[in-house]
């Protein structure tokens, strides 16, 4: 019975996995593949054209852009074609990918630093500095990639499979940011970018390689068994040797989120004040240092307490050694820490500035809520005895206004404005003396009276 269960399993599985049908013929695949190994003509034409517009995302920090450009670029021919020809031991093949992406490479790097010799801004976005620094899981991006890319091409069912690899690998944006490393002579940025393209570049090609090998492709017909097993012995060599500065990487990068992460529960749990809150925070590691730098709003602390109390408790939340800095108001103080106080003067400044203007405007508004309030209430207060001086008033009304000369920058004049609803006629003359009225009992000035009707 077990077995019978363990057996249908298995099928399910082998049925599910299994390629059997839908892979096409080795002649078919190889042909797919060699057609794109060729860099001349037009080829290399788009490829310069998809690196500028490569270069143009990452000036702009534009994503779409970035994607489009890694859609057009053909660098993803040559690279396959290395992996096929270590695997089917066709090493005049593998001598033509590799000169073929050489010479891409080359032109890449070379078209995107004149474009950033030329370009005026020269700003470091997060696209930009995002290929500066590979890690084991850039590894993993190009071997998955690479699979993804062999197992279409040898299958009948491509879909959109080698754009997708195209895009999830990131060939171009490397060589970009290696262009601008060199255009604005910053040598860890092409190291860094370039050091990312050859990753992505050796584990497509592996990935190719062991899916070559797992379809069981044939060999080369009168290949050298003794040259194919010392060019996989190579092939493993850079492999591996490839991978090791990632995972260096790829530790450091674990280490500083650690770091991060614990500064964040000392934060959210020891600095909790009555009178005084983190405003902002940061966490940085430089030089093998780590340090905390915190910005305090509220009530000023001792600063020489603060240190005191919240250093011995650095080491319940990993963080021992952490040298702390406190900015409060326009102070800046530091444990040894080495920082710039002057842009958090220029802020509050900025702000104390901001927060006068704003309370000015508030107090102009509510002056001229209060003068609104007054008038509404005169208007019911002297109706009866305006309605004695001028019989032939019906109606009246008192309101605050603005006068303003349209598109003049002047200042804007504040008038009373009398509103009348007449039985009869009313003169000019009548007019001025219901102003003049209207002055003298209420104290206003500059009072308008405008006749209206039902």
């Amino acid at each position: 019975m077990k077995q019978n269960i363990a057996t249908k399993i298995t099928d399910f599985f082998v049925n599910y996995f299994s390629l059997s049908g839908q892979l096409v013929s080795q002649e078919e695949a190889e042909k797919n593949i060699r057609e794109g190994v060729s860099f001349r003509g037009t080829n290399i034409l788009i490829l310069i054209l998809a690196i500028i517009i490569a270069s143009l995302g990452l000036n702009t920090n534009s994503t779409a852009v970035i994607i489009g450009a890694m859609l057009i670029s053909p660098l993803m021919g040559p690279i396959i074609g290395l992996g096929l020809g270590v695997g089917i031991h066709d090493f005049e093949l593998l001598k033509r990918c590799l000169r073929n992406l050489i010479m891409a490479a080359g032109f890449s790097v070379i078209a995107s630093t004149i474009y950033f010799l030329i370009s005026p801004v020269n700003e470091q976005h997060s696209e930009l500095l995002a290929r500066t620094s590979p890690t084991i899981y850039d590894v993993l991006i190009g071997f998955f990639g690479g699979g993804a890319g062999i197992i279409a091409l040898g299958s009948t069912n491509k879909g959109n499979v080698i754009p997708g690899v195209a895009i999830a690998t990131a060939l171009m944006p490397p060589l970009c940011t290696a262009g601008y490393g060199l255009a604005t002579w910053q040598l860890a940025y092409f190291f860094g970018a370039f050091y990312l393209f050859v990753i992505n570049s050796i584990y497509i090609a592996f990935a190719t390689f062991i899916g070559v090998k797992l379809m069981k492709y044939k060999g080369a017909s009168g290949a050298d068994s003794m040259r194919a097993r010392k060019v996989r012995k190579i092939v493993y060599t850079l492999a591996i040797l490839t991978m090791l500065p990632s995972i260096y990487l790829t530790y450091n990068m674990l280490r500083e989120n650690k770091f991060v992460t614990n500064a964040d529960r000392f934060i959210q749990a020891e600095c909790r004040f009555p009178d005084t809150q983190v405003l902002n925070r940061k966490a940085y590691m430089e030089h093998g240092q780590r340090y905390l730098s915190m910005t305090l709003i509220g009530r000023a602390l001792p600063v020489d307490s603060l240190t005191l109390a919240l250093s011995s408790k650095l080491k319940f939340y990993g963080l021992a050694g952490t040298k702390l800095s406190f900015i409060q108001g326009t102070q800046y103080t530091q444990t040894n820490t080495p920082d710039n106080s002057a842009a958090v003067g220029d802020i509050y400044r900025v702000a104390q500035s901001t927060i006068s203007r704003l309370q000015h405007d508030i107090d102009s508004l509510n002056s001229l809520l209060h003068a609104e309030r007054e008038a509404v209430v005169a208007a019911p207060e002297v109706a009866p005895e305006v309605k004695v001086v001028f019989p032939n008033i019906k109606k009246l009304g008192i309101a605050t206004t603005l006068f303003a000369a349209p598109g003049s920058a002047e200042k804007t004049d504040t008038a009373t404005v009398v509103l009348v609803h007449t039985a009869g006629r009313f003169p000019v003359s009548e007019r001025r003396r219901l102003a003049e009225y209207i002055e003298a009992r209420l104290g206003y000035k500059q009072v308008s009276v405008v006749e209206v009707s039902e």
